[in-house]
């Protein structure tokens, strides 16, 4: 307030732009009270931007909210249907019909429901009216006698069968009455265009109009929303500010919304704005439909991680400059930042991939948990694979988590170094190991083969990939188990002989992940087998499950 008490004008523009960030942060059920529960809750509602008060419908769902659609102008009304009647390119009439149903008062309120109808593309109704009527000409053929449920024009020139049902086929009869009633003639030439117009031709028609609106709406073209996902230099973080002590150092940290914190209500309200394109762009780039409201709820999450992420890395991990940051790069570069640090994790997967060597008959030669993270990484969107059996990889969200997939991109990298190196340094020879085991190498897996090589290298202490053989497993358990049954352990003397036999077919630099990839398997062994050995003194045939042995190859 300016200081005669009056506004200056600012105020004014803010107050309904802060009243509806106000109820996008309370809960479905909340928010649609809020708007009903005032003397003018037409005004209110009518005031909400359109995809606000659509995404409220959505999450309570159009059966407890039609009195929201029934308030809402036409043009609003327009705008559902835009978003919430097609699947993509397609129109889906019963959608569509669904959405008509809400707006429908009673009888007092027809000539507001025939309003919201006229703002729907006339192509959109004509499409409708095709999947749901069948149009006969009396004077063409008077004996016309179809069996579903029809109704006559009240000049007697057409005859309509209704290919409906239940609720949809009363709500197809009110929707003809009411046309018919409103103007006759205009309802004739409707149903004409029923009867000859291509449908292929309306729909696309329909469909050109609704991505005009859907562009003032803030979802752009397809080719500019891919543009978000471009690559960008960005350079070295820079040094960290932090004080000691304050810096985090466990859990995650939400840089967004620490950058938010900082925004005067008007920066907010615009950063808002932003934040709303990008996820936009980012639901069109994804090729999802602009009305899925899981689909929105996705992205929304992805573009909140990807800035973040981009926010840490250009405040150098400082949280209490991610305001300025807000303040002086546009969201979209900061997007672009974040997405561009998981792109180039990418490139390094996809070159090892590429690598000579790298792939022996389409498998990979890393152990699972390096090659789950390979693939997360070389989707399209790079992602980070997590460490639970059937979970679906996660998008980054600090640098902590990029520099945990670093890591193990390092170990994959020197794990095809061992692997090749344990299998005879080159494809031939390699192939001549994995023949020795009788099942392809996808069937047998990296890690089983692996365990092979350690088991030999403890027999004869050196390489040589092969089962194990039946009349040398009692050797192996000797040499592998000590202790007892409730207390396995691995002798130490296993290990050494191990390492010793195969440092020889493994350059010098991977040896520390052929150490560790020794003591891991290792370990597995005497998890699986050392309790069943030092309590019968003999490997079951069905330990080859786990280490592969001549006597009983598992496939």
């Amino acid at each position: 307030m300016s200081e005669n008490g009056k506004g200056n004008g600012k105020d004014a523009q803010l107050a309904p732009r802060e009243l509806r960030q106000r109820l996008m942060r309370m809960s479905p059920r909340q928010r649609v009270d809020a708007l009903l529960d005032v003397a003018e809750a037409r005004a209110l509602v009518r005031s909400m931007p359109a995809e606000d008060l659509y995404v409220t419908i959505q999450e309570l769902g159009l059966a407890d909210a039609t009195e929201l659609v029934q308030l809402a102008s036409p043009a609003q009304f327009r705008a559902f249907v835009d978003l919430g009647g097609w699947r993509r390119d397609k129109l889906d009439p019963h959608a569509v019909l669904t959405w008509l149903r809400a707006a429908r008062g009673g009888v007092e309120d027809t000539a507001e429901f025939l309003r919201k109808l006229h703002a729907v593309d006339l192509e959109v109704l004509e499409y409708l009216l095709r999947e749901f009527v069948e149009v006969y000409d009396l004077e063409e053929n008077p004996d016309v006698n179809p069996p579903g449920v029809t109704m006559e024009t009240p000049e007697g020139r057409y005859l309509i069968e209704i290919k409906a049902e239940g609720v949809e086929m009363s709500a197809i009869r009110m929707l003809l009455n009411d046309l018919i009633a409103e103007n006759p003639f205009e309802a004739v030439r409707l149903l004409e265009a029923v009867r000859w117009e291509l449908p292929t031709e309306i729909e696309e028609t329909a469909y050109q109009f609704r991505q005009g609106r859907l562009a003032d709406l803030g979802f752009p073209s397809l080719e500019d929303a891919v543009a978000l996902f471009s690559r960008v230099d960005v350079g070295p973080p820079p040094a960290s500010t932090a004080r000691p002590g304050l810096a985090p150092t466990s859990g995650h940290v939400d840089y967004l919304e620490a950058a938010f914190r900082g925004l005067t209500m008007t920066e907010a309200m615009n950063a808002e704005d932003e934040l709303r394109e990008v996820v936009s762009a980012a639901l069109v780039a994804d090729l999802a439909d602009p009305g899925d409201l899981d689909a929105i709820r996705r992205a929304s999450e992805t573009v909140r991680d990807y800035l973040s992420l981009g926010l840490e890395h250009l405040t150098g991990g400082d949280t209490e400059r991610a305001t300025d940051v807000l303040r002086d790069t546009p969201m979209r570069r900061i997007f672009q930042t974040g997405f561009s640090l998981t792109l180039q994790l990418k490139f390094r997967a996809d070159r090892l991939v590429k690598a000579a060597g790298a792939l022996l008959d389409g498998v990979l030669l890393v152990l699972p948990e390096e090659a789950a993270a390979i693939a997360a990484l070389r989707q399209k969107r790079p992602r980070r694979a997590l460490r639970v059996e059937g979970a679906e990889p996660v998008p980054f969200r600090s640098r902590r988590e990029l520099a945990a997939s670093e890591a193990l991109l390092a170990r994959a990298e020197a794990q095809v170094q061992v692997l090749r190196g344990v299998l005879g340094g080159n494809d031939g020879a390699a192939r001549v190991a994995v023949a020795r085991f009788g099942v392809p190498l996808e069937t047998l897996g990296v890690e089983r083969l692996f365990a092979a090589v350690v088991a030999m290298a403890v027999l004869e202490e050196r390489a040589d990939a092969r089962p194990v053989p039946l009349g040398r497993v009692v050797e192996l358990g000797q040499r592998l188990f000590e202790g007892t049954p409730d207390a396995p352990r691995v002798r130490d003397s296993a290990a050494e002989r191990a390492r010793k036999g195969l440092e020889p077919s493994v350059p010098p630099e991977a040896h520390a992940e052929l150490h560790r990839l020794v003591g891991l398997t290792l370990s597995r062994l005497q998890e699986e087998l050392g309790t069943a050995w030092l309590l019968e003194g003999r490997l079951d045939p069905v330990a080859s499950a786990i280490l592969p042995m001549e006597s009983a190859p598992v496939p």
